[in-house]
């Protein structure tokens, strides 16, 4: 429900729009630095993804360790960027989430390899091992996005006590 004093909905999630620094990346003039921020930002991202995939490639039929690893360590960068943005206190530039979190870490983790890796282990008939890397892919993502958060909140929060 929307009224004289609720702000509009962000167009990404993300953005809080109480928050100036935040509410200036979707203003009308600032959309093409944001979507060069994040275009270039996910090049990098994609190329640090494929260049995993060759230095750990799945040999056929073995299970897609890479891709698991790669989706976990980007949700572990994504919980640490978010604190920092976010909690840290500290004023960033407004190009820095779109670039880092959206582009970059974005293009590193990917659902697409995760949901083709899913599919051809089932075609493989190893449902056993579809469903395990389902679930750990999600339970692994999930608690590293929160273990990062969590152990960045705390540096940033003793480092403000000092």
């Amino acid at each position: 429900m929307t009224g004289p004093d609720t702000p509009p909905e962000a167009i990404d999630p993300d953005v809080d729009l109480r928050v100036p620094a935040q509410r200036a990346e979707t203003a009308g003039s600032h959309k093409w630095p944001v979507l060069a921020a994040i275009a270039a930002g996910g090049a990098a991202g994609t190329t640090a993804r494929y260049a995993a995939s060759v230095l750990w490639p799945a040999a056929p039929g073995a299970f897609p360790w890479a891709t698991f690893w790669v989706n976990v360590l980007g949700c572990a960068l994504i919980g640490v960027l978010m604190a920092l943005v976010s909690e840290g206190g500290r004023s960033t530039h407004p190009l820095v989430r779109p670039f880092l979190g959206v582009g970059v870490l974005g293009g590193f983790t990917t659902f697409s390899t995760y949901a083709l890796d899913f599919s051809d282990l089932l075609e493989r008939e190893e449902a056993d091992t579809a469903m395990a890397y389902a679930a750990g892919t999600v339970a692994g993502a999930m608690a590293a996005v929160w273990l990062a958060a969590s152990a960045t909140r705390a540096v940033v929060t003793r480092e403000a006590l000092r």
